[in-house]
């Protein structure tokens, strides 16, 4: 059985956090080649306990990079791209956020407030 890196809660916070997400933890050589992920995929490549190992990411590098080094520190080895060529808007349709409508004022009213005003 393989050790997993991430745990469950980490991995629910990494979006709220960072705005990353991680696809693939310790990835194998043929996921990280598959074309079958977000174009817009990273690469992270970082060393435990003299095991290098493999996730397939999204998000900025930067942000990356942040929340890898604050979780693996000097073991943070390469971000690079990766191999995957699907459109990212394709990927992982979120549900859009509704915001409150707003209600429109009865312009009648506000007349009949100006009306009454300049008596």
């Amino acid at each position: 059985m393989t050790k997993t890196v991430w745990t469950p809660t980490e991995k629910e916070s990494l979006k709220e956090k960072y705005g990353c997400e991680i696809l693939v933890e310790r990835a194998k050589k043929d996921q990280l080649s598959s074309t079958q992920f977000p174009s817009d995929s990273y690469i992270v490549e970082y060393k435990i306990d003299d095991e290098t190992m493999y996730d397939l990411t999204r998000g900025t590098q930067v942000t990356l990079f942040d929340m890898y080094y604050d979780k693996f520190k000097s073991q943070l080895i390469s971000i690079n791209y990766g191999m995957g060529n699907i459109k990212p808007s394709f990927v992982a349709v979120s549900e859009p956020t509704t915001h409150p409508k707003r209600k429109r004022e009865d312009k009648s009213k506000n007349r009949a407030k100006k009306i009454l005003q300049n008596f």
